[in-house]
């Protein structure tokens, strides 16, 4: 037989395997929910394609030739390793547990991901998650994660997608600053005023503002660049100057009165900017482990969106 023939009498040797454990073609046919005819067609089949005789057939009983007996073994092995990847399939299904990996953008996993998870980890024990903390696209097909955490306006179409949140990137400088500083109450009175921006992109420092249909834009410049928006924010409360961070990072600073934000009434069109989204290969066999994670961050997401 070659090396894959075998492929084609699976079937087959399943078959023969409840043939010889129960001793009958009858008996055979009702636990496998056939006729005892195609019962009989396929062993006589398997023996045709294996080139030697596997049962001694009478009017009184069916006995094993040696050959049989051999393939019987061997046969029933298969069986046996067949339905325990049909266990492991459904322990894994069952209940949650097992590696979740995770990726999502620097500031959005230390700020949303990190808590959530951590009251996660309690909550399944079974279920173990791997951060991947990076900035860059991640496609979880070609990369081999199971959630991706993207800020997107439009999300892939290959890829299902939860959304978690709204995300907006805004300006906010010190109360010094805007002290010892000319007023900003339109994005053009940014000009001449030190700001911080991302600096990743050549135009990084082209800041687009929209309000209803009109729009503006303005070139910006400024002594201190920072691909970190948590660095950024921190020059911004020592007074260095206006600075363009996403909102969730400068929550608590703006609740505290320790920054002001800058044109509310202005929509800052910046790359972090859009929703958030846990994005997945869409399969209809989600893994338990990955459902929960993705129920438990957008109920948490939405419960502190709410609360604050």
């Amino acid at each position: 037989m070659g090396k894959n023939e075998f492929l084609d009498v699976l079937t087959e040797m399943v078959t023969f395997v409840r043939v010889a454990e129960s001793g009958s073609f009858s008996a055979a046919a009702r636990f496998l929910h056939i006729t005892p005819s195609a019962v009989s067609k396929q062993v006589t089949r398997l023996e045709r394609v294996l080139g030697a005789q596997l049962i001694r057939r009478t009017t009184r009983q069916l006995q094993l030739t040696d050959v049989g007996m051999e393939a019987f073994h061997k046969c029933s092995e298969l069986v046996e390793a067949a339905q325990g990847a049909m266990q492991v399939t459904a322990k894994f299904m069952e209940r949650p547990q097992g590696m979740v990996r995770l990726t999502a953008p620097k500031a959005f996993a230390k700020h949303i991901l990190h808590p959530a998870i951590l009251d996660f980890l309690d909550k399944y024990p079974e279920v173990d998650v791997q951060l991947i903390v990076t900035d860059k696209l991640v496609d979880p097909i070609q990369e081999g994660v199971d959630l991706v955490v993207q800020l997107t306006k439009v999300p892939p179409l290959n890829l299902a997608s939860r959304p978690l949140m709204e995300v907006e990137h805004i300006l906010c400088a010190s109360p010094k600053f805007l002290k010892n500083n000319h007023p900003i109450k339109n994005p053009k009175d940014l000009v001449g005023i030190n700001c911080l921006y991302l600096g990743e992109r050549d135009r990084d420092n082209w800041w687009r503002f929209k309000k209803g249909n009109e729009v503006e834009d303005v070139v910006v410049k400024g002594r201190y660049v920072a691909n970190h928006s948590e660095m950024r924010l921190e020059a911004v409360l020592r007074g260095v100057g206006v600075g363009c961070v996403p909102d969730f990072v400068a929550r608590s600073a703006l609740r505290s009165g320790a920054v002001q934000r800058i044109l509310p009434e202005w929509e800052l069109e910046a790359n972090y900017h859009g929703t958030a989204h846990i994005l997945y290969p869409p399969n209809r066999f989600l893994a338990p482990k990955c459902r929960v994670l993705i129920d438990f961050l957008v109920e948490h997401v939405a419960a502190r969106m709410k609360a604050a």
